[in-house]
């Protein structure tokens, strides 16, 4: 393990850092010409710089590394298009009906749903209750459900799309980097990987929801919330860790780290406001 960081946290250029955050820039399906900016490229970034830090700490090299935060940077790559109002308005409804809204919950619940077709399974199910929310249903609408229950086939889509870019910048897109980006909403997937490959996944579902959690333009968009926790926070990961998805390796990691204060900069600005004392108290407590 090592603790010697960049200070920017980077293992890639500010250009390529760029060029990889324009690819959530998305056409707008209403206004041609037009585009829908990334919604999730600050999250991204957020989440990338976290996660290459954890890795590094945990003793992956500086290639790995790199090679990893591109794929955390393009993490979210799957929700680009995001209509915040539109998506936002589906899943929370969906929350407060307690409809599961990742692939796994929904399979728990509908076994009978074929693998990978659970957005069609959503849609024909609550189509009708979605017309009185007076959501439009159409492919527009369907698009919004696909990034969540449909996401490794929406991100898989788009990436195909980019890859051409990414060589044409020296980018080599290994299979390994879209397998780790899968392990939140898709855990069976890593099941066979070797073990980095695992930790790689399990460091980016740890830090993603720390960011998302910190993150107040999410929680007052999409999640109906009105503060932020970090609490919360590190409560939801220990419930990830019970649950088998996050390991005491990478939990740990990311509390030290944490607790350190390599993550206050990127936890203020999503927070967007200074850390209080009392948040300070709390994340130098964690270690």
């Amino acid at each position: 393990m090592t603790s010697t960081l960049p200070a920017s946290l980077l293992w890639v250029s500010e250009p390529i850092v760029k060029t990889l955050l324009d690819y959530y820039d998305y056409p707008n399906p209403h206004k041609p010409g037009e585009t829908i900016e990334g919604y999730d490229k600050t999250h991204a970034l957020r989440t990338a710089k976290m996660c290459a830090a954890v890795a590094y700490y945990l003793g992956h090299n500086e290639d790995r590394v790199r090679h990893y935060q591109i794929a955390c940077l393009l993490h979210d790559l799957g929700r680009a298009g995001l209509d915040h109002e539109l998506f936002g308005k589906i899943w929370t409804w969906a929350r407060t009906q307690n409809i599961p809204t990742r692939p796994a919950e929904w399979r728990a619940v509908h076994p009978e749903t074929t693998y990978g077709k659970e957005t069609e399974a959503f849609w024909e199910q609550y189509q009708s209750q979605l017309q009185d929310l007076g959501v439009q249903t159409n492919a527009w609408a369907k698009e919004q459900v696909e990034m969540r229950l449909g996401y490794a086939r929406r991100l898989s889509r788009i990436i195909k799309n980019v890859i051409p870019e990414l060589e044409k910048n020296g980018i080599d897109w290994s299979a390994w980097m879209e397998t780790v980006t899968l392990y939140y909403y898709y855990p069976e997937k890593l099941a066979e990987e070797p073990d980095w490959i695992h930790e790689l996944g399990e460091i980016l579902v740890a830090c993603e929801q720390l960011e998302a959690y910190s993150n107040r333009t999410r929680g007052s968009d999409y999640y109906n919330r009105d503060n932020e926790s970090f609490a919360d926070a590190f409560n939801y990961l220990d419930s990830l860790k019970e649950k088998g998805q996050l390991g005491s390796k990478v939990l740990d990691a990311v509390r030290h780290l944490t607790a350190e204060g390599t993550f206050d900069a990127i936890l203020e600005e999503a927070r967007n406001r200074k850390l209080s004392e009392k948040d300070l108290s709390f994340l130098r407590s964690l270690k």
